[in-house]
């Protein structure tokens, strides 16, 4: 990330000038966020959260903090929030299945990872994360096939894993 203090000290001038300004926060959030201060960014989408509840981006970026902070449910509860406010939104959903990933939940992750696959068909990295949920549930052929495809779509670290030790039992399922 770049200037990411420079970016604080500007977002906040304009916080300073119009308080109201939910994207200030949410922009500023993202900057706290980019040097590791969760806790400031949440606080962050908490306010542009207070200032506009149907700001589906704040909710998705407070998720994301608090799964940084590990705090699965939270981020869970925050992801859920922004697909209710916008329910095309895949990253929301992906990002849900990697938090329910994260608490075991396989079926729930690979649920939401197929959601995020129906509204972005082209989304490699969510074919991935299915295929790990897969994986951890025993569905190796299934899971192979999603690792595949998310290769196919450009996601290097699928391709990469395909291409090591770890991916030959995959790589040689027909």
């Amino acid at each position: 990330m770049g200037d990411c203090q420079g970016a604080i000290a500007d977002y906040t001038k304009a916080i300073e000038i119009s308080p109201q300004f939910a994207l200030a926060y949410t922009n500023r959030g993202l900057a706290k966020d980019g040097l590791g201060d969760q806790q400031g960014s949440i606080a962050d989408y908490t306010k542009a959260i207070e200032i506009n509840p149907q700001y589906a981006r704040a909710y998705y970026n407070r998720g994301n903090a608090k799964s940084d902070l590990k705090d699965y449910q939270g981020a869970i509860a925050d992801y859920t929030k922004a697909i209710e406010i916008s329910p095309q939104f895949a990253l929301a959903y992906t990002n849900r299945g990697v938090a329910k990933y994260d608490l075991e939940d396989y079926q729930g992750a690979i649920v939401d990872h197929a959601k995020a696959i129906e509204i972005s068909p082209q989304f490699a990295l969510a074919f991935a994360n299915r295929g790990d949920s897969k994986r951890r549930l025993g569905n190796e052929k299934d899971a192979c096939t999603d690792y595949k495809k998310s290769a196919s779509l450009g996601y290097q670290g699928a391709a990469q894993w395909l291409n090591s030790a770890g991916g030959a039992w995959c790589r040689n399922m027909r």
